[in-house]
């Protein structure tokens, strides 16, 4: 028998993530079947089944795709002398993440926020996903920490305020915005950076 090369797993593992996001985007974790997952995908049950034994081991594997994502940039990011300003930051994470940068398809503008509701939802009453998105969320947590030292350390930020309380404010923005954009519709992530710019502006204008 000839032996599958590590590529071509990789690539029928991408291609049942991405008919899962897609289904799962679109109609909901609870209304989706694996039998759903199966037609989006294209594939046998025999083929996803060899990688997912059902829907939590995919929107787990989903979750940790896109937080780890979300992590990579910001480590990249702290590991800058100084870090971008956070309106930049914040807005070139929103874009990478909004768009297939974690790999995922995107069917529209409003897609990996509504699959986001989606997990959001199934983490209160799954246990394991709970575990998964506590793991993924200090991760991140802990990246957005490193840039807030960063800042104080460059003397671009006070320092009287702990690090961990701006990162924990800085991903709740992010996750609002992402909120925001599933209920009521995709606007550009520049309105974000827009209203990070004028917060931080704040008791700028009279200086001087």
């Amino acid at each position: 028998m000839a032996r599958v090369s590590q590529e071509h797993l990789d690539a029928r593992r991408r291609q049942i993530l991405n008919g899962a996001a897609r289904c799962f985007a679109r109609n909901g974790f609870h209304a989706t079947s694996m039998q759903d997952v199966l037609r989006e995908a294209d594939l046998s049950a025999g083929a996803v089944y060899r990688y997912f034994s059902g829907k939590e081991q995919l929107i787990e594997a989903i979750v940790t795709e896109v937080l780890d994502a979300i992590r990579d940039t910001f480590e990249s990011a702290a590991a800058q002398s100084p870090p971008p300003a956070p309106d930049v930051l914040v807005d070139r994470v929103m874009k990478e993440v909004l768009t297939e940068r974690s790999g995922l398809p995107y069917d529209g503008d409003e897609s990996l926020p509504r699959l986001m509701i989606q997990v959001w939802t199934e983490t209160l009453r799954n246990d394991r996903l709970s575990a998964a998105m506590r793991q993924g969320y200090a991760r991140v947590h802990a990246a957005w920490v490193g840039v807030v030292e960063a800042y104080q350390a460059a003397g671009l930020m006070r320092d009287d305020v702990p690090a961990a309380h701006v990162a924990r404010t800085m991903i709740a923005v992010a996750q609002g915005f992402a909120a925001q954009q599933a209920l009521f519709g995709a606007v550009p992530v520049s309105v974000l950076q827009d209203g990070l710019r004028a917060l931080m502006s704040m008791g700028r204008q009279n200086a001087g």
